[in-house]
């Protein structure tokens, strides 16, 4: 039996995904890329926003029109654990549903006769072994989960309800599964959770996110270890001191603000005030050729015109480096939903595309200051368009949602995944510009 698997949403949908990959490939089952061949259709779904719902929708629906009659087709994930009733008005043809916490489940809603739907109470999934064998990314850099579900409780978010409570996976089951991929031939351990900083506090034998990274650096092998979604309360002195001090732990941190005015702030439930944010980021700064990304969102309810302005005019001030933009998502169930003052969408979109040009002057900026530098790039392949190209990453771009450095004479590298010093030329695009120097090569 041949299967495709779409993944949508955030990495840890994905971590999910190689999971059921996995399962199937064990019984079995062969992995295409093809619609017209495949007798079964999975989709593991994203519910987290309206705009991730209806790229599932549409999916979904670009499966069912391109499959052959007798293929079926599986949902999956948080869509179906929050809105399956939605799916289910659209493609009353969905041959099964499993929950986001009911990813075991997978072999049997394959090989399923009959229409079916698992959905437990369960919410999230945390693997207790890794398989090497299926890593969807390419094969030099790998998504780790520690945890599952958040406490936070902001008042836009639907996590906790998709979600669940925070879960915490054990630091030894988390040791056991990077190993195994370095074992693999990863180069890049990439640590994923709603917020690292809360890992370890539900767990009995009492553990932190500065103690998991510790252990992890104790492992005799060169590898970059990257810390995704750190939220600002719990990044510490003792974090930072890492960050100083370990060079295999990147000097780069997602850590997401979503505002900066103190009332917004207040309203959207965060543990920070602004104060607290700019302590942050000027301790931050201390580390070397520290890199930050933000995600920031725009026309949250009651937002005057003079809290965006203080937006853009800390942005212009404390410039970060990567900043992703959200307009605000009134998501039912949620406590802004209830809110006065919902903000129109043609505000939304003005003040979208303010903070977007502004922000998009400040990132040019910042990568101009790297003209002249060599920096150490894991030149991963040639570029997409043409073979007299390759594309890498160093230290401070995160795959897939940050920018890469196009090497402009490939003459020297003689194999992939491999660390060279580069020399940056030029901007090209969003993308650095650089070649191979061969007076920094050791």
């Amino acid at each position: 039996m041949k299967f495709t698997f779409t993944s949508l949403g955030c990495p840890r949908n994905l971590v999910d995904s190689e999971v059921m990959i996995a399962l199937l490939n064990k019984k079995g089952l062969e992995l295409t890329f093809s619609y017209e061949k495949a007798d079964l259709h999975i989709v593991n779904t994203c519910g987290f926003i309206k705009e991730a719902r209806e790229e599932a929708l549409d999916v979904l629906e670009e499966i069912f029109k391109s499959k052959k009659k007798t293929a079926k087709v599986i949902a999956v994930g948080c869509m179906v654990q929050k809105f399956s009733s939605m799916l289910k008005e659209h493609f009353p043809d969905i041959h099964f549903y499993l929950g986001s916490g009911d990813i075991e489940k997978i072999v049997e809603a394959a090989f399923s006769l009959e229409k079916g739907s698992i959905i437990s109470d369960k919410k999230s999934y945390l693997s207790k072994e890794r398989s090497s064998e299926v890593i969807v990314t390419p094969q030099n850099y790998a998504y780790v989960k520690i945890a599952e579900g958040c406490k936070k409780g902001c008042s836009y978010c639907l996590i906790p309800q998709i979600k669940g409570k925070l879960k915490s996976k054990s630091k030894d089951l988390i040791l056991k599964e990077i190993d195994t991929l370095l074992k693999a031939g990863v180069k890049e351990i990439i640590l994923i959770a709603q917020d690292l900083g809360d890992y370890g506090k539900d767990l009995i034998e009492k553990t932190t996110l500065v103690d998991l990274v510790k252990d992890i650096l104790k492992i005799k092998k060169y590898f970059w270890l990257r810390l995704l979604y750190v939220y600002p309360d719990e990044i510490n002195d003792e974090l930072i001191e890492l960050f100083k001090t370990e060079d295999r732990l990147c000097s780069y941190v997602d850590m997401p603000i979503q505002h900066v005015n103190d009332d917004i702030l207040k309203l959207m439930k965060r543990k920070v005030t602004k104060k607290d944010i700019i302590n942050t980021i000027e301790k931050l700064r201390q580390v070397p050729d520290m890199i930050i990304r933000t995600s920031i969102i725009v026309g949250f309810p009651s937002e005057t015109e003079a809290q965006f302005e203080e937006l853009i005019d800390f942005i212009k001030t404390n410039p970060i480096d990567h900043v992703g933009i959200f307009k605000y998502s009134n998501e039912e169930g949620t406590i802004s939903s209830k809110m006065p003052d919902q903000i129109s969408d043609a505000i939304k979109d003005k003040r979208y595309q303010k903070l977007a040009k502004v922000q998009s002057k400040i990132a040019i900026k910042n990568k101009k200051k790297l003209i002249g530098k060599t920096l150490y790039v894991n030149i991963e392949g040639y570029h997409q368009e043409t073979d007299l190209l390759m594309v890498g990453r160093y230290q401070g771009q995160a795959p897939e949602i940050d920018t890469e450095i196009i090497i402009n004479d490939p003459s020297y590298v003689d194999q992939f995944n491999k660390l060279y010093p580069v020399k940056i030329v030029d901007i090209k695009g969003c993308d650095l510009l650089g070649y191979v120097d061969l007076d920094d090569i050791v």
